[in-house]
Formats: C-alpha cells, structure tokens, sequence
C-alpha cells in the first residue's frame, strides 16, 4: 500500500514537477499567436477615404519617380554618345597638329609643345655659344677663310631652328603661333611663330655700316620683296579667321540639340583650322629664303 502511494505520489510530482499538462501547454502557445494575429492583421478593417488617397499618391509618386528615371537614364546615354564623338574629334584633331593644349597660361603643355620648349632651350644655350664664338673671332682679326667656317656654322645652327619649327607645327601649332615659348618681351614682336624679317632688316642695316652701293640695293629689294610676302600672308590668315568666325557665327557650336549639325560644323571648323599649318610652312620658307639672301647680300 505504501508503494501504492509512492506511485501514485511520483505521478502527480511528474505532473507538477515536469511542466504542465498537453492541454495547458497549448492553451498558453495559443494565447501569444492569437494576440499577435489580433495586433497585426488589418485585413478585417475596411480602409477609410484618408489612407486610400495617401496610398494612391504613393503609387502616383513612385510612378512618376520611375519616369523621371528612365529619362534621366536616356539623358545620360545622349551625352555618352557625344562624348564619344567628340573624343573622335578631338583624337582626329591631336592626329592634325591642332591641339590647344599649350595655348592658355597655366594650361598643361601637350608632350609635342614640352619636347619643342625643351629643344628650343637646348637651342638658345648653343645660340649663346656661337655667338660668343663669333664675337671672338671678330676682335681676333681672323682671315676671311675661319671666318667664313664659323659663319656657315652659325647659319646650320639657324637652320635647326627652322627645322624645330617645322616638326612643331605638324604636332602643335597654336602652341608655335602663340609664342608660348619665348619671353613675354619678345611675344609683342611675334609673327606666325617667329619675327618679320623686314623688321629684322630695320634693325641689323644700322649695324652693317659700311656697305657696297651693290649690297645696300640688294638688301633693300630684300626688305621690299619680304614686306610684301608678309603682308600676302598676313591677309591670308585674317581671311581664315573671317571663315572661321562666320563658320561658328552659323550655328552655336555650343548646342548640343542636334549633334548631326554640330559635327558637321565642328568638323567644317577643323578642316579651315588645318590650313593654318599651311601658312606657318610659308612663313618658315618665306625665313629660310630670306636667311639665305640676306646672308648672300652680306658676304
């Protein structure tokens, strides 16, 4: 009988002891999930006038963002398409001599204008040597014959220059043009890259005292005849500013609305800017041929 009572003891303790019985157990499980269900579910209240318009304008808003998404996605493959048509054209003008990357103070130089700049440096060093040399082959009273070697080497160095010049103009020739290479002093005496050998007639023929009626003749004829290369030139390139301008004056290069026109016109503009390597080529024949006579007229 006793263990009678200590089973019946030990079950009634597992009851309380072990937790609660299956039913109870489900009934506080139960609770918690209906509360919840009760907190969170809105699909038994009907939905007042204020809520539907504020979800309305929601839908209305995010249609109109999608909108303005998809245009400003399109906007930005527009300008990607010409952006890539002017680095075309910037590369076809690169390839023509024709870039401004020098042209502005405190815009970085293209490596065609650093090479030239650093040439031209190595050249004034050298121009500094020959004249010093000249100089003291004067006041040493040499013959005619060592004389004349040191001239010749004088006139090769000149001939240098010209040749710079001209591999300057295919790479870079508003960098040429400008005189971004030279002092501020002698940039006011610029002309198309170099100086106005009738100029340079008016300041050496003071110097050159005393001359033959023969060499003096010669070298007037020779200011003369170079004065008016100078001045075909000359109108020669403000016609080809006229035409750009009036090829610019056309259409606004600036508007980008129609890109047809605006690379037809900025090509229109690159192909009369190319004709400006054309007119430094003169000059620089128009230099050498002067060089060559003047050097004849003084000898």
């Amino acid at each position: 009988m006793a263990s009678d009572t200590l089973r019946a003891g030990t079950g009634t303790g597992t009851g309380v002891g072990g937790g609660p019985p299956p039913q109870v157990q489900n009934q506080h499980q139960t609770k918690p999930l209906e509360k919840r269900k009760g907190a969170g579910s809105t699909s038994d209240k009907p939905l007042d006038a204020k809520t539907l318009r504020r979800l309305a304008q929601n839908r209305e808003a995010a249609r109109k963002s999608r909108l303005r998404k998809k245009a400003y996605v399109q906007q930005l493959e527009t300008s990607r398409i010409k952006l890539s048509q002017l680095e075309q054209d910037l590369q076809r003008a690169r390839s023509q001599g024709l870039f401004l990357a020098g042209g502005g103070a405190g815009g970085s130089l293209s490596s065609d204008a650093a090479i030239f700049d650093m040439e031209y440096a190595r050249w004034l060093e050298d121009d500094h040597r020959h004249m010093s040399e000249l100089r003291t082959a004067l006041q040493a009273h040499l013959s005619d014959g060592d004389l004349r070697m040191i001239t010749d080497g004088y006139l090769s160095h000149y001939d240098e220059i010209f040749r710079l010049k001209g591999i300057a103009a295919k790479s870079d020739v508003f960098h040429l043009i400008t005189g971004m290479w030279i002092t501020p002093a002698e940039r006011c005496f610029l002309w198309m890259g170099g100086f106005r050998p009738s100029e340079l007639i008016k300041i050496l023929m003071p110097q050159l005292d005393p001359l033959t009626e023969q060499q003096l003749m010669g070298i007037c004829n020779l200011q003369q005849s170079s004065q008016q290369a100078e001045d075909a030139l000359s109108q020669g390139l403000e016609q080809l500013h006229q035409s750009l301008a009036d090829t610019i004056a056309t259409g606004s290069l600036c508007d980008g609305s129609n890109v047809d026109d605006y690379m037809g016109q900025m090509a229109l503009a690159l192909g009369k800017l190319s004709n400006l390597e054309g007119f430094v080529h003169q000059v620089l024949c128009t230099y050498i041929q002067w060089d060559l006579t003047y050097c004849k007229y003084c000898t």
